[in-house]
């Protein structure tokens, strides 16, 4: 049975692959969903993505199911707590970004800006088309993607630098950087 063609780093490992056909790129427009993806793209930093697929269910299980008013009220011993999980990422800055990242989605909610409208609001409600044969290799960042960061940093966020918001603009369909032979590119820039 012939594979269908993927983009290079999917076809690296059966998680990779799955991810990429059923969740890579496709368009998020659920605010709670998007905030839980950025939050799993700030500690993926430094590691491959694999990793954090492969702990994504202790994750949410440590996290109360990436649930921002439960994390909010995260206190010490929750940090504690988390750093003695090995199912998950036990960097002590990583937790304390999560919590506090948790709390600058409340802000925002609180003060009448929804996550989901802010962002999608960033690229015109709808998902950016790159084509690599016209556009250059795939970028680390962007523009777009350094001045979201600064929007979130603004707002309270950490572990939201440039290179992070674009792997997670990336994830969520902000932007489609399916490769040009992909079979999910087509059907991708179709949802947008």
């Amino acid at each position: 049975m012939n594979q269908p063609i993927r983009c290079a780093w999917a076809q690296t490992h059966p998680l990779n692959a799955e991810y990429h056909d059923a969740e890579w790129g496709v368009p998020e427009y659920d605010s709670r969903a998007l905030w839980e993806k950025l939050i799993l793209d700030g500690f993926q930093a430094g590691l491959s993505w694999l990793t954090i697929l492969k702990k994504r269910d202790a994750f949410r299980e440590a996290f109360d199911g990436f649930d921002p008013e439960r994390i909010a009220r995260y206190d010490a011993s929750d940090v504690e707590r988390l750093l003695g999980n090995a199912g998950i990422i036990r960097s002590r800055a990583k937790i304390e970004a999560t919590i506090g990242n948790a709390r600058a989605y409340l802000a925002m909610r609180d003060n009448g800006e929804d996550f989901a409208e802010f962002l999608w609001g960033k690229v015109g409600g709808r998902p950016i088309q790159r084509d690599f044969e016209r556009d250059g290799p795939v970028p680390t960042q962007t523009p777009l993607s350094e001045e979201i960061s600064k929007a979130l940093k603004k707002r309270g966020f950490k572990f939201a630098g440039p290179v992070i918001v674009y792997a997670w603009m990336q994830a969520v369909g902000m932007v489609n950087d399916h490769a040009v032979e992909c079979h999910r590119r087509e059907p991708v820039a179709r949802m947008g």
